[in-house]
C-alpha cells in the first residue's frame, strides 16, 4: 500500500478533523484503536505495512536509545504525539520528557526528538512530516532512509515555514550525534547490517 502525500492546503469540498472529533471517532467505534491510521493536518492517512527491514530498525534504534537515555526522558515507540489542533501523528520513535509521558489522560504535546523508518513512506515523510513536525517546533526530526541507508537529519525547525534550517545525512560507518538529546549517540551502520 501506498501513502498519499496529505495535501498542504486542503480543498474547500474536504473537512478537517480535529483531534477531538478523531478521539470521538475512536470512542463511538467509528475508527478502532488497532486501526492503522494517523490524523495529519486533520486527515486520517493510512500508515504503511512494516516490513522486516523496517521492524529491524525501530527494534534496533528502540534498544540503542533506552540503553543511553536516563530517568528523565522516555522513548516512545509508534504512539501519539498530540502536536495540534488537527494532527496526532504516530511516529516510528519520539523521545519525550518523562514527565510529558506521564499521564494518562493526554498524549505527549512536544518530543525532544522524532524519528520516522521509512521505506515506501519515504515521500511523506520528507515532506508532509518534516513540515508538521517543524511548524509544531520539534527540535530535531530523523528520516531512516532504508533504501539509502542513511539517517536524514532535520534540525532547526522554523515554525513559521514548516522547514528545518540545517538539512544532512548520516551514512553507514558513520556515528551520528543528537544535538537535542544529550549524550545520545548512534552507530549509523548498525542499522543496516
Amino acid at each position: 500500500m501506498s501513502v498519499a502525500t496529505v495535501p498542504a492546503t486542503v480543498p474547500d469540498c474536504l473537512r478537517r478533523i480535529r483531534v477531538e472529533e478523531y478521539h470521538r471517532m475512536v470512542a463511538a467505534g467509528i475508527l478502532r484503536e488497532d486501526e492503522k491510521v494517523q490524523l495529519i493536518d486533520g486527515m486520517l492517512v493510512a500508515m504503511t505495512p512494516q516490513g522486516r527491514a523496517h521492524a529491524f530498525v525501530i527494534q534496533e534504534l528502540t534498544r540503542l536509545l533506552v540503553r543511553q537515555l536516563g530517568d528523565d526522558l522516555r522513548v516512545l515507540s509508534q504512539l501519539p504525539l498530540a502536536l495540534a489542533g488537527d494532527s496526532e501523528p504516530e511516529p516510528d520513535l519520539a523521545v519525550v520528557r518523562a514527565a510529558d509521558a506521564a499521564s494518562s489522560t493526554r498524549h505527549p504535546a512536544w518530543a525532544l526528538l522524532v524519528i520516522e523508518v521509512a521505506g515506501e513512506s519515504l515521500g511523506f515523510d520528507r515532506q508532509t512530516k518534516t513540515a508538521l513536525y517543524a511548524r509544531s517546533g520539534i527540535p530535531e526530526y530523523w528520516i531512516v532512509n532504508l533504501a539509502g541507508e542513511a539517517i536524514e537529519v532535520h534540525r532547526d525547525p522554523d515554525p513559521s515555514s514548516g522547514a528545518y534550517r540545517r538539512t544532512f545525512a548520516v551514512h553507514g560507518g558513520d556515528a551520528l550525534e543528537a544535538q537535542s538529546v544529550d549524550g545520545l549517540r548512534v552507530d549509523v551502520g548498525v542499522l543496516f547490517p
